[in-house]
């Protein structure tokens, strides 16, 4: 397989929801792309990155040959660096930093809705375990098929005390993702994504996490197209915005904080006690992660990814120029967000 200039090669899944953000942005941006999944790349003899994600990005080396990358948020913002046309990233920096913390929550929160869903519910969990082998070897001999199955399902179940899910956080991460398609329902009938007439990081990590819960596993798509219509058919048309015009604008600063006030303040209910709790139980060294939320408990094993997101979380809003940094924190207050920057 070898490489094209300015062509990036992308391994990934149609069930991964950080393969379909990150392919809309490139249909969006209009970069040229190849796409292949896990088999392909073995056979291709591609190297494989040290931490193996979906999707993995193969950016074209000039001497020839693909280097590795991974973790969608890093990775849009090197494709803003690369290919600057069609930004995704808010040129305001305020705006720009509450895109990357919806982005955060989308990637990090609304996934455990995804993953909960998928592997709690034996209907959503038979479809998942059936269909999702299937994406990486259709070919494979029947047989092979259903022991392929078995092991994957087993081991997403097993992943479910990483992210949170079960019997005890159930109600919380199903009350918080009803919440979540109240307020973007909401949202629509205002503007065509959060930040205006284009799309941000933060609308592709949403819709990443919503091709998902609204489009593939049973029980959260069917309480989807009941509850919100508008996003279920959002997430249809986001999946190729290569169509929107090279100047579509941004809305202007002083909109954003009374249309997006409502889901910053969900994002300090269910997302911002979790990361706090995890980073006390990773300082400590505890086993478990204990907190409540939304006056619920909470259980889950400490994940450290989390940490490192709450770290580029206070790290960007401390990069802020200091008027920057104080309408930031004006729009934050009473949300619950502002918590993780006052210790």
């Amino acid at each position: 397989m070898s490489a094209e200039r300015n062509r990036l090669l992308i391994q990934g899944a149609p069930g991964s929801p950080y393969t379909r953000k990150m392919l809309a942005v490139l249909r969006y941006k209009h970069i040229e792309y190849s796409y292949i999944n896990r088999v392909q790349a073995q056979a291709a003899g591609l190297q494989r990155p040290k931490v193996e994600l979906l999707p993995t990005f193969y950016f074209p080396r000039a001497a020839g040959g693909f280097e590795p990358a991974v973790d969608s948020t890093p990775l849009i913002r090197r494709l803003d660096r690369e290919w600057p046309a069609r930004a995704v990233l808010p040129p305001d920096p305020v705006v720009a930093f509450i895109d990357a913390l919806i982005e955060d929550y989308a990637d990090e929160w609304l996934t455990k809705a995804m993953f909960h869903y998928r592997w709690h519910y034996a209907t959503d969990r038979d479809k998942a375990g059936a269909l999702l082998p299937l994406h990486q070897a259709i070919d494979a001999p029947t047989e092979a098929v259903a022991e392929m199955s078995r092991q994957f399902t087993e081991r997403q179940v097993g992943r479910l005390r990483y992210v949170g899910s079960n019997d005890v956080t159930a109600p919380v991460i199903e009350a918080s993702y009803a919440r979540f398609l109240h307020l973007f329902e909401a949202i629509l009938p205002q503007r065509r994504f959060l930040f205006g007439a284009r799309p941000a990081a933060a609308d592709f990590a949403v819709f990443g996490q919503l091709t998902q819960l609204t489009h593939f596993d049973p029980t959260p798509a069917a309480l989807s197209l009941k509850m919100a219509p508008r996003t279920y058919a959002w997430v249809e048309i986001t999946e190729d915005l290569s169509g929107i015009a090279d100047d579509a604008a941004w809305a202007a600063r002083e909109t954003h904080e009374a249309v997006l006030r409502g889901l910053l303040a969900e994002i300090g209910r269910v997302y911002v006690p979790v990361l706090m709790a995890n980073e006390r139980a990773i300082l400590q060294g505890a086993a478990m992660v204990e907190t409540a939320v939304d006056g619920l408990p909470w259980q889950q094993n400490p994940f450290p990814y989390h940490a490192k997101c709450l770290a580029q979380l206070r790290g960007l809003r401390a990069g802020l120029a200091d008027g920057e940094r104080r309408i930031v924190d004006d729009w934050l207050d009473g949300t619950g967000v502002e918590r993780i920057f006052a210790t």
